[in-house]
């Protein structure tokens, strides 16, 4: 029950009650035993039933200078929790005398109390109101005009706490009597600007900043009277102001580009000094203002006579700074094992989520600006930059090899946008690169190889004349060196940007595929596992790009035995196995079934005991990943395709059949999505081995169509929908039972194209097609609702074996609805002309019989109008049936 005492005049403490609680908050301060301290903490607890226990911390928190500050603090803590709690239930004096208690606090001397009070007067104001303190205001706004910096300080702090619980608050016509309190205080805010305080400066930049987005009138009428703030600050010694100023800036520019623009000289000039500043958190700061720059649409004219500067400021914030560590990282061998953090993406200048790696940020940001530049100004900026490129590139000495490096990731970050200036130079380019991939220093030959990797849209380009061919052959056989270099930096950069020249030269590569396929076998026993990575990725780029060259049997000796060595020393839980899974993929969809043969039944064997180990491992851990599993999927799948009934003699041996029904019930869409991938393909090639599970298969499939939000699992629909026509081929007898609740969840999907994805909508309607062929009867009844939406998604359906069993469908349902088909003969007429040509004489001839019994349904006289009425290209596409 709660108690107070009865008072005449004001409320004072009672000193020994006052004493109490403050010994009471020492010892809790000290490291006693839990027992203890639970002792002390329920007397405090008993305290807290009294009705003026509030006041007495309010009073301790604010008036007792002789308590050690952090008793204060937690006295203030304690307030603050037990305001929120029951603030409305206490009586109004003691309200009252709290809030006297916290407005004195403001003024305090200590800043840790002043933020306290700051933070408890904002929590008083949620609970109670603006209008139950309606002196508040008032007395803040006195606080900033008192002179006194103390004051000054807890007034801004309180403020700021306050705009950030109830930010409404301050804006708002309701809260000062009809003023909006914001439009007040920003005025008096602004003259702390020019305060001799650092930290007044610093808190009344950073309260004004909080109201950029939403632009207050009185933000907007003073814009240039805060400008000039801004522009003052950028010469703050303190570096956390200089940094507001940027972050004040790129907001506006984001938000407001139209109140910068009539001063926009003087921003750029501002942003200029700052994004060469020597802090660098102040200097990448600036750096993002060139990118919110563009995004405002803001002219780039506006920006032309500062180029040559702003280059060259983005160009010395590429360069890397004296730092040893760095510089060490970098210098690592190949036998250095793999740390977790080398495991990330990586390139000259890649994303760095660490927060300490600033440099490396601001070396990023730079290099994002630089490329921003290049492609709004093109060539333009090479007149002035080019010259500063070539002195760097030029220069001796191991001191200039930063300026060397940035000059040269320059380059690459400039190689696109300036591609018109630099083309012509592109001999005198490569020229210069290549002796750089042999330079002593890591980083230049690392990003040697990334920024060639830039050009190689041109080096390819040109490779068809003799000289081109000689600097195409130059640039590869200097980039396949680099991949057995001893450093893993290199390594890494030479397989990616020989991935990039391998997908730009593609068939190019084939008189040359022996030798690479040599380099990028040779180190890969020596790889550790952010480069095997890279170096598989660079193997499946080739093998993609070469195609059908690769298939032969001198190449599949060279890339096979290493690879298989390779897994062969993984567990099927190393995470390694799924980088040389994916190649496989790649690699068995390029080769021949005979070629790849003698590795097959391994290879299938190993991918059946992952996936028998994953599925056991979830069961214990439902969470665990399942990266395992959709690969193992996605390479049974690409094998089914390479040797289609080949492949059942080991189907035939396995428990695949069982493990893929799990499959198709996996929690996961990923797993889902190549499991009804994988049963299309089996379905396909060895259906007998599915019968005995094919009701079951089908209810998981139908039951990926029915999802309510489809378009968040669209893949696994996809997968389902097409391998659900792959059965109705294959075992029509099985498919029967589901033809009705298939359509139902087709016809929406083909009536709503527009807002579902191209495959989605083609599957669909290739496998009605499909089940119309093979269930006439069950699917006739349904052409009303869906035979215009159906020949529509067949008009841009590409041709192939799946269009032709659609069109069987197709046929046979004109065949058994003629008045719904005759309803939606001109869809017809425009599905039947999308074909270049029916190469099945059997479908050839059936189309030809539906044509005619159509002309056959209508008098010559609605015949020759229908026919005068056709798209011209339709009616010629369609004259060689109507023969």
């Amino acid at each position: 029950m709660r108690r107070t005492i009865t008072r005449l005049g004001p409320w004072q403490p009672h000193a020994e009650g006052l004493n109490q609680i403050i010994l009471l908050l020492l010892l809790d301060n000290l490291p006693f035993s839990t027992v203890i301290r639970t002792q002390i903490r329920m007397q405090l607890l008993l305290f807290s039933l009294f009705g003026d226990f509030n006041n007495y911390l309010a009073f301790i928190l604010s008036r007792a200078k002789d308590v050690p500050v952090e008793i204060r603090k937690v006295a203030g803590l304690l307030l603050k929790n037990g305001l929120m709690a029951v603030y409305n239930l206490i009586e109004p004096e003691h309200q009252q005398y709290i809030k006297l208690q916290l407005l004195y606090g403001l003024g305090e001397a200590n800043q840790h109390i002043r933020s306290t009070c700051g933070t408890t007067i904002s929590n008083v104001i949620q609970q109670g109101g603006i209008f139950g303190w309606p002196e508040l205001f008032h007395t803040l706004l006195h606080f900033l005009n008192s002179g006194d910096p103390n004051r000054n300080g807890g007034a801004m702090d309180a403020l700021s706490k306050i705009s950030e619980n109830t930010p409404e608050l301050l804006d708002s016509d309701d809260a000062w009597s009809g003023q909006r309190p914001i439009n007040i205080f920003l005025l008096e805010l602004f003259e702390f600007f020019h305060s001799p305080h650092a930290n007044l400066r610093k808190l009344s930049l950073r309260f004004v900043n909080k109201y950029i987005i939403s632009m207050p009138s009185g933000l907007y009428t003073s814009k240039n009277k805060y400008l000039d703030g801004l522009f003052l600050l950028a010469n703050e010694p303190d570096a956390a102001v200089r940094k507001l100023v940027c972050t004040a800036l790129l907001q506006l520019v984001e938000f407001h580009p139209s109140v910068l623009e009539p001063r926009l000289k003087d921003v750029i000039e501002c942003m200029l000094q700052l994004n060469k500043d020597n802090n660098d958190v102040v200097a990448l700061e600036a750096c993002g203002f060139w990118s919110k720059y563009w995004d405002a649409q803001i002219p780039s004219e506006n920006l032309r006579e500062y180029l040559p500067r702003l280059t060259l400021i983005l160009l010395s914030n590429m360069a890397y700074p004296n730092d040893d560590d760095l510089l060490a990282d970098a210098e690592e061998d190949e036998s250095i094992p793999d740390r977790y953090q080398d495991l990330k993406p990586q390139h000259p200048c890649s994303d760095e989520d660490d927060d300490t790696c600033t440099i490396c940020n601001l070396r990023k940001c730079s290099a994002s600006a630089l490329d921003v530049l290049s492609n709004v100004f093109g060539a333009k900026i090479l007149l002035t930059f080019m010259p500063i490129i070539e002195a760097n590139l030029s220069a001796t000495g191991d001191e200039a090899w930063r300026d060397k490096e940035a000059a040269v990731l320059a380059l690459g970050v400039i190689a696109r946008g300036c591609n018109n200036g630099l083309y012509p130079r592109l001999s005198e380019i490569v020229a210069s690169l290549i002796p750089l991939l042999d330079h002593k220093f890591t980083l230049i030959r690392s990003t040697s190889c990334w920024t060639l990797s830039q050009f190689s849209k041109y080096i390819v380009q040109d490779s068809g004349n003799k000289k081109g061919y000689e600097q195409f052959d130059i640039v590869l056989t200097a980039l396949l060196q680099r991949i057995s270099d001893a450093n893993k930096l290199v390594q890494g950069a030479a397989c990616s940007a020989l991935a990039i020249l391998e997908e730009e030269a593609a068939e190019k590569l084939a008189p040359r595929l022996k030798e690479i396929l040599q380099h990028l076998m040779h180190p890969l026993g020596e790889y550790q596992k952010r480069n095997l990575r890279i170096i598989c990725d660079a193997i499946g780029t080739l093998v993609d790009a070469v195609g059908e060259e690769l298939d032969q049997p001198v190449y599949v000796e060279i890339l096979i035995p290493p690879l298989l060595q390779k897994w062969q020393n993984f567990s099927i839980f190393d995470k390694d196995l799924l980088t040389l899974l994916e190649c496989f993929t790649s690699i068995v969809q390029a080769l021949g079934s005979i070629e790849f043969s003698e590795f097959t039944e391994h290879l299938f064997s190993r991918c059946i005991t992952i996936i028998e180990a994953q599925q056991r491992l979830a069961k214990a851990h439902p969470f665990s990943d399942k990266d395992f599993i959709t690969c193992s999927l996605d390479f049974l799948s690409g094998l089914t395709g390479c040797f289609d009934s080949g492949i059942e003699s080991l189907v035939l041996q396995s428990n695949l059949r069982d493990m893929l029904l799990k499959c198709c019930r996996d929690g996961a869409p990923d797993v889902r999505q190549s499991a009804f991938g994988l049963l299309g393909d089996l379905a396909r090639v060895c259906p007998i081995y599915l019968h005995p599970r094919v009701p079951e298969f089908l209810y998981l499939a139908v039951k990926q169509l029915k999802i309510p939000k489809l378009e968040k699992t669209i893949s696994v629909a996809n997968n389902a929908c097409w391998a659900i026509g792959e059965l109705a081929v294959q075992v029509p007898q099985e498919i029967s039972p589901f033809v009705t609740t298939v359509i139902s969840c087709l016809i929406p999907i083909l009536h709503q194209s527009e807002g579902v994805e191209k495959s989605m909508v083609e599957n669909s309607a290739i496998t009605l097609g499909r089940l119309a062929f093979v269930c006439p009867d069950l699917v006739s009844p349904h052409m009303e609702k869906c035979m215009q939406p159906w020949c529509i998604s067949l008009s841009t359906t590409r041709d192939g074996i799946e269009k032709e069993d659609a069109f069987k469908g197709l046929c046979a349902m004109v065949k058994a609805n003629p008045s719904v088909a005759q309803s939606s003969l001109v869809y017809v007429c425009k599905a039947i002309a999308s074909w270049k040509k029916i190469w099945s004489t059997e479908l050839n001839t059936e189309v030809c019989k539906v044509m005619h019994d159509y002309q056959q349904m209508l008098t010559n006289e609605a015949w020759d109008k229908f026919m005068s009425d056709l798209d011209p290209l339709v009616k010629a596409n369609i004259a060689k049936y109507l023969v």
